[in-house]
Parts: C-alpha cells; structure tokens; sequence
C-alpha cells in the first residue's frame, strides 16, 4: 500500500498526497495535484526543500557528509578510479569492463580536436576576454558545426554529442587560455592520457618539450573527479531546465556553463585567492580570524563551510591530503600559499569554526592546488566546467530516457499590482 500524507487547506478541504520514495534518502511528497485540487501552489525559495526531478546518478547526504556517485562512495573512486573512468560510470550507470573503458578511451581521444574555423570564432574576441566567456560561446556554437549530433530523440547522437562534449572541451578551454595570452593554439597529442593532454594544451610550446611532473596530472585528475557530479546544483539544475524544452545538447551544457560562472557556484575558488591577497601575509591570519567571527565586520572566510554539507565535505577530505603532497612534491615556494595553510590549520582548531561546522570545502583548497600547478586565477572556474561536464551530460542523458519529464515551468507568488486601469498618457498627473 502507497504512502501519503494528508493537507487540509483554509476552506477545510482536505488532499490526500502520495509520498515518493528513491533508494536511500528522505521521502518526498508528490505535489503535483495541489493546485488542481486545493488551488495553492508551494512556495520554496532557492527550492531547497523541493525535489525537482527522479535521478539515479549522484546522492548526497549532508548531514553524514556523504557523497556517492552511482552508489560508489566518492573515498573509493578517488583511490581507485580516474575522471574518465568516472565519465563512463557517471553515463553509462555501471563501471566498464577493461574492454568497454578501452573502447571508451578511444572515443574520447578521437574527438578531441576541434574545427580549424573555431581559431577564427576566437579572433573575433577582445584579447582580454574572459576565458568562460569564450568557452561559454564555443560549446554553445558546436551546435552549428555539428549537425549530425543534435537530434535528441536519437540515442545514438545524444551519445556521439556526450563524447564530443567531454573530448573537446579541454580542447576548447586550453585554446581560450592560450588565446587569452596571445600564444599559438596547441592541439591534443592523443598519445597522452585526458589530464596530461590537457596541460599540454595549456602550457607547452613549440619551441620546447614539456616536461610535467607525475604529481601534476594526477592531481588535476583528482579534482575532475572531486567536481564530477554534485546532484541537482545550479549549474546541472539549469542543464536540465534548458534541457526539458528539447534545446540540443551544446546550448544545454552552455547554459550549465554560464551559470556555474556566477561567484556563488563556480567562481567560489576565485573569491578564496581574492581573500587571501586580502589576508596578505601568515602573520594576519590570527586578525582574519576575528574579523570572520565579527558580523559587523563584513569579511567572511570564504571556502569555508557549505550549503548542503552540515558535516565535512568529504571531497576536502579528500583533496586536503592531496593538497599537501603537491605543495610538497612541486617544492612550490608562494606567500599565498603559506597564508592559506596557515589559515587552514588556525579555522580547524579553533571553537568558533568546528562547532559551526565551518571546515575548509573544496572551493578552498582546489584553488591552492591550481595556483601551485600555474594555473591562472580566471582559469578556475573554467577548470570546475571541465570537471563538471560528465556530470552535466549524464544528467542530460538521463532526462531524456525519464518518461514523467516535462518542461520545467516553476511558479510564483506574485507581488504586484493588483488590477488597474489605463490611464491616457495626458491624464497623468
């Protein structure tokens, strides 16, 4: 027998509303008939209380700190796994087979170059342009280039659009990069694996070989893991919106991108080095620390704490260990970055922070390790869509496949005007 919960509104009617129940998780109360039958509607601002759709890909538990993707605990694939295996699970719902990763990874490879035409869409950009404004604009312009991948009744174009999303994007984000500094574009070396390709994109050039260290492509990979997926977040809630009116599969994960732009989603690693250049040196850390707790005082520390995690993000866990061994291993020697361990070891001791729960999040120390890697701060947030576009895509993948999906259309509790007349423009006072 169905569960359900009872509402009795103010002319007493009462509407018996079925609970809907996933895996693990809390319930949730299917409101779909409320307005029909009591004619009110929710009202849930941010919609932190409302479950806008069914998905079988990511759960979080804030509370316990928990973080899975397709069931796999986040500890486990960050041990044992790699971002594109991760992809493949994040799509397909099931690791694969030595054979299936392989035949994965070689889809992958061979869609990493883009149109010779994209260097000129890059030329028609001031050179100063913001690299998410310029990836934000290539990945939505693959829709005129690709024709063949953007029927979204077609499983096998949404799965040829999935590949090419996750094969060219490093492609495209190094080639705003390297754009935005006035150097020649470097295309994929499809002998190297997804992360190394990817920083050779970045950083070398022709007239010399670079050589990276091993710690610098495993620990950006890490990170892609780390920001894979993170359930219905702004940025993949918008995918879906955008995804729900049949728009193709470029302009969605375009969409996805402009919103993970903003400085409350993706941009959050960008606000932690702007802070620290505000802290300015080690001995100022005690100061910033009393500032943050002073709420007259308008300074927060940012990175720390988060919106759904009321325990410690389990990805800080994780990269926090990771953090350290590339500092060390990269002997890098930057004041930031003593300002950040610094700050670091005084919020984790001290009362005011730990009983908040205010601990350091992966927003912070992503951007340590960035910054130890050379990677320029406007970068960033560019390296969270890089990271994030598995996650996207399978969220894509799997609103297509749900047969209740609709378009999405919230409502609202209107605060205007009531009901006026016209008034002739030379009759107003």
């Amino acid at each position: 027998m169905s569960e359900s919960v009872s509402l009795t509104d103010a002319a007493n009617h009462t509407v018996a509303l079925p609970l809907v129940t996933g895996t693990i998780g809390p319930k949730a109360i299917d409101i779909g008939r409320l307005h029909k039958e009591t004619g009110l509607f929710t009202y849930d601002p941010g919609f932190m209380s409302t479950a806008s759709c069914r998905s079988a890909i990511t759960y979080i538990d804030g509370d316990a700190g928990v973080l899975m993707y397709r069931g796999y605990p986040i500890e486990q694939l960050a041990k044992h796994s790699n971002f594109l295996e991760v992809a493949y699970l994040l799509i397909h719902g099931e690791l694969p087979t030595k054979a299936e990763f392989a035949a994965f990874d070689h889809e992958v490879t061979h869609h990493t170059m883009m149109r010779e035409s994209m260097r000129s869409f890059l030329n028609g950009f001031h050179y100063d342009a913001h690299p998410m404004a310029m990836l934000c604009a290539m990945v939505g312009s693959l829709a005129a280039f690709y024709h063949d991948s953007t029927d979204i009744d077609d499983p096998k174009q949404r799965y040829l659009a999935a590949i090419r999303l996750i094969a060219k994007m490093p492609t495209m984000a190094a080639a705003a990069y390297r754009y935005s500094i006035g150097w020649p574009i470097r295309f994929p070396r499809n002998n190297l694996d997804y992360c190394t390709r990817f920083l050779h994109m970045m950083f070398e050039v022709p007239s010399e070989r670079l050589e990276l260290p091993e710690v610098a492509a495993k620990a950006l990979d890490l990170l892609f893991i780390l920001h894979a997926d993170h359930e219905q977040n702004a940025s993949t809630s918008t995918v879906r919106l955008v995804g729900s009116t049949g728009a193709n599969p470029y302009a969605c994960i375009a969409a996805g991108i402009a919103a993970l732009w903003g400085p409350a989603h993706g941009g959050a690693n960008e606000a932690v080095l702007k802070m620290l250049e505000e802290i300015g040196t080690p001995d100022q850390v005690g100061r910033a620390i009393d500032k943050a707790k002073d709420k007259n005082s308008g300074f927060r520390l940012m990175g720390f704490g988060h919106r759904v995690y009321k325990n410690y993000d389990p990805r800080a866990a994780i990269i926090r260990e990771m953090t350290h061994r590339v500092l060390a291993d990269l002997g890098v020697s930057d004041p930031l970055l003593d300002v950040a361990m610094k700050l670091e070891e005084a919020a984790l001791k001290d009362p005011y922070f730990v009983e908040r729960k205010l601990y350091p999040n992966v927003d912070f120390y992503s951007g340590l390790i960035y910054k130890a890697l050379n990677i320029p701060t406007e970068m960033f947030t560019v390296m969270f869509a890089l990271g994030r576009t598995p996650g996207w895509i399978a969220h894509w993948l799997e609103q297509h496949v749900t047969p209740d999906a609709k378009i999405g259309r919230p409502r609202q509790v209107y605060t205007g005007a009531a009901t006026r007349d016209y008034v002739p423009i030379d009759r107003r006072g």
